[in-house]
């Protein structure tokens, strides 16, 4: 039995669920040979990209739905949300084991770290987006706009100048299968917490039910994912007023039958995107340079929801996939504040 689920695996009913999904992706594994035939150039460009002796690796297993990851380079472990257990990982690269970082979680989705280094998650089952303080508390970062509660906050990336952006759809109070049913009583928003003085503003109202940001190497784009059209979209904004606020959205790119949900990009300001929906050829990760070509793919069994990049140089891809945890070295690095 694989060590994850050796150790995570509590009560009958969900050792016989995990049990099945091992056994559906039991068939799975690394590629013998270099190049990884996963990693596929589309463009040419990508070329520079793939290392020739570097493959995916899984590196756990047995979750129920992957999301949120984000690296501690001082503590060489990542932390990632295993949001229908209502808990979040660790995975630790010296030992290359896998346990609980907390539970309950509140549902957490989405992670990050500020630039003093504190993490800050987007919880489902508060509404809000927390922050965990040097001792170890939990504080409260937002939870409440205009006097009324958030949705359920989504992912979350932190600017240069400390400033907070987050998303909020609702998708964490629709059921209670990643959180709490709960009526909205705000608009789908991307809001913008202040650095210095924490108060929070609507950065658009335009985008419906936003997911997965992230912002250019320079800061000068906001990339965000529209869930609430179909076909799913990526749009970006300029970023305006000194850095506080966003105009002039546009789309940047048309999922079709693709399923983006979360990004991270690199220092040339290519776009690694989580993607799929259950079809072959989708599940995994599509990669888009700053003029929106595709120019290359990282072929999972399972769909991607979120990503970063990590290691002591940035140039780790972690892939939290469905109900896994996956990697592969890069020959870039991820941009700082993801």
């Amino acid at each position: 039995m694989d060590v994850s689920r050796r150790t995570f695996l509590t009560g009958g009913t969900a050792a016989a669920t995990l049990a099945v999904t091992s056994r559906a992706f039991a068939q799975w594994q690394p590629s013998q040979r270099y190049p990884d035939p996963s990693v596929q150039i589309v463009d040419g460009s990508f070329a520079r990209y793939r290392l020739g002796l570097a493959k995916v690796e899984r590196l756990a297993t047995g979750f129920r739905w992957s999301e949120g990851p984000v690296w501690f380079g001082d503590g060489r472990y990542l932390v990632w949300s295993d949001i229908p257990n209502n808990r979040m990982m660790r995975w630790d690269e010296e030992t290359g084991r896998a346990s609980v970082f907390r539970k309950p979680s509140n549902f957490s989705n989405g992670n990050t770290r500020d630039r003093q280094g504190r993490l800050l998650s987007c919880e489902h089952g508060t509404r809000r987006v927390s922050r965990t303080e040097y001792d170890g508390t939990v504080t409260t970062v937002a939870d409440r706009y205009d006097g009324k509660p958030l949705n359920s906050p989504n992912d979350i990336v932190c600017k240069s100048d400390g400033s907070i952006w987050f998303t909020d759809p609702p998708f964490g109070i629709l059921g209670y299968y990643e959180g709490y049913i709960a009526k909205p009583e705000l608009p789908t928003n991307v809001y913008r917490v202040d650095g210095k003085t924490g108060q929070i503003s609507v950065a658009t109202g335009d985008v419906n039910r936003p997911n997965g940001l992230a912002f250019s190497p320079d800061e000068s784009r906001l990339y965000v994912v529209e869930a609430g059209v179909t076909p799913r979209v990526i749009v970006v904004f300029d970023v305006t007023d000194g850095g506080t606020r966003i105009a002039n959205k546009r789309k940047f790119i048309d999922a079709g039958p693709g399923t983006p949900d979360g990004f991270r990009c690199d220092v040339d300001g290519n776009l690694w995107c989580g993607w799929g929906m259950g079809q072959e050829g989708l599940d995994g990760v599509s990669i888009f340079n700053p003029d929106a070509k595709l120019i290359g793919r990282i072929n999972l069994p399972e769909r991607c929801a979120n990503l970063c990049f990590g290691g002591t140089y940035r140039n780790r891809l972690f892939m939290p996939a469905s109900t896994s945890l996956y990697s592969l070295y890069v020959n870039t690095q991820g941009a700082p504040g993801g």
